[in-house]
Order: C-alpha cells, then structure tokens, then sequence
C-alpha cells in the first residue's frame, strides 16, 4: 500500500531538522565563542551517525512496518526486528570507543609511606639503632604501594545501549505516525462504504415506490375508462406529467420543494376525477415557498396511502392534507377518515399501510438519522399524519 504525501512531508521535515541540528549547534557555538572554528569535518562525523539510523529507518519504513501494519505478519516483523537490532547491537559494539573510559585500571593501595629501599650488602651493621635499641628490620618491608592490572572495556557500554534504545524509539514512531494514517484511511473507506450503502438503500426504496404508485394510478385509469371515457384521457394527461416527474426527478437524492409541491397538484387533480361528491378533499398547499429541496416522493407516499384506505363511494369520507414550510423546516399533516374496509392498523405508532408508509419510514431514517418527526396516530375514525423534516438549502 502506497504511502500517503502527508505521511512522506512529515518524515522528510524530521529527518531535514534532525541533519541540520549538526550545523546549526556548531554555528551558534562558533558565534558565542571566537575561538571555535566552523569545521565541516565535525558535521561529517555526525551526518555518518545519523546515516545509519536513516537507512535502518527506510528500512523499516518501506519493507518491516508494512508486515505489521497492513499485512498483519506479526511474526514475521518481530523476528526480522530481531535481526536488525541485533546486527545494529553488534556493529555498535565493533566501533572504536571515543573518550574516556571508566575502570580501565583496577588499583590497590596498600601504605601512603614511601616504600624502604634494600641496603647494599655489607652495611647492615652499620645501621643507626632504633630507640629502645633496636634494630631496623629491613628484609619486612611493606609490599609495593601501587599495583595496576589493565581490564579490557566493556563490551556493550551505555554509548551502545543509548543507540539501541534511540533505534527502538525511532521504530515505534514510525509505526505510530503509519498506524495513524492507516486508521485515518480506514475510516475514509468505511465512511465511502456507508455512503455507497446508503446510496443503494435508498435506490432500492425509490424503486419499490415508483412500482407501487403507478400500480394504483393505473387501477384508478382502469375504474375511469369504464366509469366516463373523456375523465380517463383527462386522467392520461395527468398521469404523463406525473411519469415525467418521476422518471426524471425522483431518482434523485432531493428536487425543489415547488416541484415536489406540483406534483401532488397533479395526483389530487387526478385522483379527484374519479371520486364522487361523497368524498371531502382539502388540499392546502402553499402558494409560495422558500427556494429549499426536500427528498422526491416523500410526502405523496401519505396522500395516496389516504386515498387508498380511507375513502369510500358509499359512504361519507374526507381527505385533509396541508403543506407549511419556512426557510428552515417543512410541517406536513395529513388525516383521513377509515371506513369498514380499511386496511389500517396502529400499535405504538408502528404503521401497517403498505409498502408505500413502510419505505418512508426507512428513507427518511437514512436521510435524516434521527432528525426529523413522524407521528401517526390510528384512532377509531381517523387515521392522522404530522411529519416535520428539515429543508436543504438548493
């Protein structure tokens, strides 16, 4: 998996800070004190250091870290690390030590009185006597003061344990900082995922919906050719301005509220074709509205679902819908009457209507998460609509 630019730039700007740290402390302490001269070769010496740490980090960067990290090969990346810090431990520890180095000596101290030298022979009885008069015992001298046994240094000394340890550190940000981005890619991925899902839950409800209102509008074609010729052309006409709504706006993801407005126009003007006086509609829509969009098709789903359960050539029924919108939210209520044969049950406001109602629902859960208001109220004799959704901006 290819790296991403902002990745690279922040590993370019700290290995670019961390090579010019050499010249910069040099160059401040030549400015400070005069008599320090600006040397290349001290800033060589450093760049050689830091060279090897830059290897071993590309290293990791482009060949380990990505067993780790996108491959998931644990014991692969642990073991090769393995290898590398060893190899990094040993060559460490074959480089000629600089400095100073502590216990190069073991030392044993035994008198601080300068040690008796051995008389020539021949001259022992000329020895001055000791007070008390005795004397001096020259063969019981004490032993050399000073006895040093040369110790070979260290093998892995702290200079090698701090380089391991700075080799380690420069690892684990490696992997923290493509960890990082590899999270941050991930949830790109998944969010595009959500989204594309979210694109086909809604296609597949718009699908289901155009079939099932047409179903309805043709049936009520049917009734209508039958019932009086000249309503049923009437009725066409109609019915090829709706097509033409739904064909070309209601696949998309939202139309102008005017648009969506008219549509409804056109299916009350055709749904009233058929029904006798016996039914009661009140459609109050408004004459002007905010330049705002909402999703296609979302509120005939309601008007048509009152026309299908709710109205009756036998009896007296009603339909009342009204539209209020501002700049920011749309009110929509709608109530019907039930008759005997209607198909409309409730049970803690869950709605048994059809596919029609059932879609809604979905669609707008999907659209809105949660930030809209449907309540549906199945009573004895009424059956009752409100539903307030936000409006997008066009």
């Amino acid at each position: 998996m290819k790296q991403s630019r902002q990745e690279n730039i922040i590993y370019l700007c700290a290995w670019g800070l961390l090579f010019a740290a050499p010249i910069l402390s040099l160059y401040v302490r030549t400015m400070n004190d005069s008599n320090i001269v600006f040397d290349w070769a001290e800033v060589f010496m450093v760049w050689r250091k830091f060279a090897v740490y830059l290897l071993l980090f590309l290293v990791h960067n482009f060949l380990l870290a990505p067993l780790l990290i996108y491959r998931h090969k644990r014991v692969a990346y642990f073991s090769v690390l393995a290898v590398i810090i060893a190899a990094f431990t040993l060559w460490q520890c074959t480089q000629p030590k600089r400095g100073p180095q502590r216990h190069r000596h073991h030392v044993e101290r035994t008198d601080q009185h300068p040690p008796f030298a051995e008389p020539p022979m021949g001259f022992e009885a000329e020895r001055p006597p000791l007070p008390g008069g005795e004397q001096p015992h020259f063969n019981n001298r004490p032993p050399q003061r000073m006895h040093e046994k040369e110790t070979p240094p260290p093998f892995v000394g702290e200079h090698d344990i701090l380089g391991i340890v700075v080799l380690l550190l420069l690892f684990g940000a490696n992997l923290g900082i493509k960890g990082y981005f590899r999270s941050r890619d991930d949830e790109k991925r998944l969010a595009e995922l959500e989204r594309e899902n979210l694109e086909q839950q809604l296609q597949y409800l718009r699908y289901q919906i155009n079939p099932h209102f047409f179903m309805n509008t043709l049936n009520n074609i049917h009734a209508l050719v039958d019932i009086d010729s000249e309503k049923a052309k009437e009725t066409i006409e109609e019915l090829s301005l709706l097509m033409r709504f739904v064909l070309y706006e209601g696949n998309k993801e939202s139309v102008p509220l005017s648009r969506e407005l008219e549509f409804i126009s056109h299916y009350v003007a055709l749904m009233q074709l058929r029904y006798t006086d016996k039914v009661r509609l009140n459609i109050q829509l408004p004459e002007s509205v905010p330049d705002r969009q909402v999703p296609p098709l979302i509120l005939i789903t309601f008007i048509e679902n009152a026309f299908k359960h709710g109205v009756s050539y036998r009896q007296n029924s009603f339909i009342e819908a009204k539209v209020d919108a501002d700049n920011d939210k749309l009110l929509f209520t709608c109530s019907n009457s039930k008759v005997s044969s209607a198909n409309i049950s409730s049970s803690n406001n869950t709605d048994k209507g059809g596919i029609g109602l059932a879609n809604v629902r979905k669609r707008l859960d999907l659209l809105y998460e949660g930030n809209y208001t449907l309540n549906i109220s199945d009573n004895e004799k009424t059956y009752d609509v409100e539903l307030i959704i936000p409006l997008k901006k066009i």
